[in-house]
């Protein structure tokens, strides 16, 4: 398993799973492979570019969504007990960790800016991140995370762990939006 993954993303130790854990992983490196991502870019891009002035690194957001599922997870357990609705933690954290991986593909470096880049104009994170997992042999129940956490999501019926996810990410969103 890649160092720099791992130093980057040491939520993805929470993945119970040590054969989806690897498979996380190595989506991640395969994405910092496609443009030669650096940890310092990685550290540094945005999280969005569909905001103004966004300080919150792309690198944090993945971080702090995850950990908001956990805890979101943690709080349903300690309060419905028994009459909570079933979620499976390892495909809510490989979710959380690989939802926007495909921004790595959407996003490059022009004049030391992040921006969109042609690849990113005709398929955006959601579609790419889905194909890297599939590529990976990622389950499908984490493919749907990926796939409807965003407004390409709309009108889908989102399993438990997409809708855990999608709330949480658009917490991050919408306070810096």
């Amino acid at each position: 398993m890649s160092e720099l993954v791992l130093r980057l993303l040491p939520e993805i130790n929470l993945i119970e799973d040590v054969s989806l854990r690897g498979k996380v992983a190595d989506c991640w490196q395969e994405a910092i492979d496609f443009r030669g991502w650096t940890e310092e870019l990685l550290r540094s891009i945005p999280f969005t570019l569909l905001a103004e002035n966004v300080s919150i690194p792309f690198i944090d957001h993945v971080r702090a969504v995850c950990l908001m599922c956990v805890a979101c997870d943690d709080v349903l357990d300690k309060v419905h007990g028994k009459n909570k609705t079933p979620i499976n933690r390892d495909y809510l954290i490989a979710g959380a960790m690989l939802a926007d991986v495909g921004k790595l593909l959407e996003f490059e470096i022009i004049d030391g800016q992040a921006v969109k880049s042609d690849y990113g104009k005709h398929i955006r994170h959601p579609f790419s991140g889905v194909g890297l997992a599939f590529k990976h042999g990622i389950p499908s129940e984490i493919m749907h995370i990926i796939a409807t956490h965003s407004k390409e999501g709309a009108g889908e019926k989102r399993l438990p762990e997409s809708i855990v996810f999608h709330h949480a990410d658009f917490i991050d969103f919408e306070l810096v939006k």
